[in-house]
């Protein structure tokens, strides 16, 4: 789009106007390979968090309890922790979960424990006793529910006595992951519901404070298994006979559920096939009634304990070329504007939403394969530049206004097709320090390269002064975007020495003009600029040094 055509957008600011507390909802990733965490790359991806994290990340990861070979690969991981012997009793072996966990806490974050998956010992599988992903054993309910309860009441006693009851008061406790398909669980709706009873049994009896939720559903959809499976776990808590207890309901501190855009299989032949802003809503929204549906629920946290453009975090550009646009600008504009719109969504719900990225990092893969990752051969990619943008956000929210919102929910498609991109975002105030203003442009479609002038305004600064210090940080295609550099210099799978130096001098976050002072009248500050379709600007204002 030439100058001359560029649309004028205009957004607004008043710093005067207080919309409440702004939560930081978004410090939660996770990822399947639970053994990638104590691998050298697992530790440099919690270290660069670390290093620009406002407060603790919480880490989910699978496969806490499974039994095999501790070593991590695609959609598999196991720690040994369950064993018996040859007379069937229980052996203990903490290793691998003190390692992951030191881990984590090592690196100023804390464990979202997702409980889960049945170790080879306490399996009432019967087939094939060789555990890994392929086969069946994992999947099933234990053959001896007491035998489980044992097994999650040792697991939290060990951790209070190896980190102290008041860091493990802080944890997350969540049973299994997206029982409502056979991939993960090979029981009955009540087989699940009575394995929820015993573990909230077991982990409250060891630790009354800790907070025990689930049941990580996929994303519900009016109709099928997924909204039948979330609605009927809950009428269990709140009206079902307790397995364990026998006594009516069983406690429940948060609700988790998944989110995905799209799905995506393998297809090299592939069509496009586009992400959704309005189907991530649409099941959120369903879940969020189904919530509704429990008075007896009224404010109980709900997180989603995935949410993600799409649903196969370990698929990449060359099984569905699709999947690039993982690594472009796209990935982190579509998250971005989800975040958005979910945390808006929840507070019309009167509900505290939780949002959980499944991403992490791949052993041994091509540079940029495509796989939903924060860096790739560690090399960040732009998506770990906007978990830095959100770093510098405030905990005050702001009165913001922009010419170009839209509803997703209202599109007449999935995608917005006839619909220009939104231009939206977040503005908030670090005490009267700062005022930082987030600001995207996305369109669900990744061919879109329209370029639009914003005209913001923010009034009513705290700031008695005639001068503020202006940062202007830019996430697109040209800043903060080593994947565009791999690609300057050839996209090399395997980069050389000085490709790799190219690359990773493009990975972090960059400013979009030089850091300057700027005058101000009757406390108003005005900036004229150019946003593409999927760039996002970080505005921070301060009072001038």
């Amino acid at each position: 789009m030439s100058e001359l055509k560029r649309k004028t957008v205009k957004v607004f600011v008043d710093a005067n106007r207080w919309q409440g507390i702004f939560s930081h909802n978004w410090n939660y990733i996770g990822y399947d390979e639970i053994n990638y965490t104590h691998t050298p790359e697992g530790e440099e991806v919690l270290e660069k968090f670390m290093s620009f994290a406002e407060k603790h990340y919480y880490i989910r990861a699978h496969h806490l309890l499974c039994t095999g070979n501790c070593h991590g690969f695609y959609k598999w991981g196991s720690t040994n922790v369950y064993t018996e012997d040859e007379y069937g009793n229980p052996i203990y072996n903490w290793k691998i979960i003190d390692r992951i966990f030191d881990i984590y806490l090592r690196y100023n974050c804390k464990p979202f424990v997702e409980i889960g998956f049945m170790p080879q010992a306490l399996t009432s599988y019967g087939g094939n006793s060789y555990f890994e992903y392929r086969q069946d054993g994992w999947r099933y309910p234990p053959k001896d529910y007491q035998k489980w309860y044992e097994l999650v009441y040792n697991l939290v006693k060990h951790c209070i006595e190896r980190y102290g009851i008041e860091e493990v008061k802080t944890w997350y406790w969540e049973l299994w992951n997206e029982p409502d398909i056979d991939y993960y669980w090979k029981g009955t709706l009540e087989d699940f519901c009575k394995l929820y009873d015993y573990t909230e049994s077991a982990i409250r009896s060891i630790l009354p404070e800790a907070k025990i939720g689930g049941p990580a559903t996929t994303g519900p959809f009016k109709g099928k298994k997924s909204a039948e499976w979330l609605d009927r776990f809950l009428d269990h808590c709140v009206n079902g006979t307790n397995y364990f207890t026998g006594s009516q309901g069983t406690r429940i501190d948060f609700i988790s559920f998944h989110a995905k855009g799209a799905g995506y299989g393998f297809d090299v032949h592939y069509k496009k096939q586009l992400p959704s802003i309005k189907r991530l809503l649409s099941q959120v929204q369903l879940g969020l009634e189904i919530i509704d549906k429990y008075p007896a629920l009224k404010g109980l946290e709900c997180v989603l304990s995935e949410v993600d453009p799409d649903g196969w975090a370990a698929g990449g550009r060359f099984d569905n070329p699709n999947l690039n646009f993982r690594n472009t600008e796209y990935y982190p504009s579509y998250v971005v504007t989800a975040f958005t719109k979910l945390t808006e969504l929840a507070e019309r719900y009167n509900r505290d939403l939780k949002l959980l990225s499944w991403a992490f990092m791949f052993r041994g893969e091509r540079c940029f394969e495509g796989t939903r990752a924060f860096v790739t051969q560690g090399i960040d990619k732009p998506i770990l530049n906007l978990f830095r943008m959100f770093s510098f956000l405030g905990d005050k929210k702001l009165y913001f206004e922009s010419s170009q919102k839209k509803d997703q929910l209202n599109f007449i498609d999935d995608y917005g097709a006839s619909e220009e991109p939104e231009i939206y975002g977040i503005a908030t105030m670090t005490g009267s320090k700062s005022i930082e203003i987030l600001l995207y442009c996305h369109h669900d479609d990744w061919d879109i390269k329209d370029e639009y002038e914003i005209e913001l305004e923010v009034v009513n600064m705290p700031f008695d002064i005639s001068k503020v210090e202006v940062r202007h940080y830019r996430l697109d295609r040209d800043h903060s975007n080593a994947y565009a550099e791999w690609i300057r210099q050839g996209k090399p799978d395997y980069p050389t020495e000085g490709q790799r130096r190219a690359i990773k001098a493009r990975e972090s976050l960059e400013l979009y003009e030089p850091m300057c002072n700027v005058s101000v009248f009757n406390k108003t500050f005005r900036k004229n600029f150019i946003l593409p379709t999927h760039g996002i600007s970080l505005i921070v204002i301060s009072p001038a040094k």
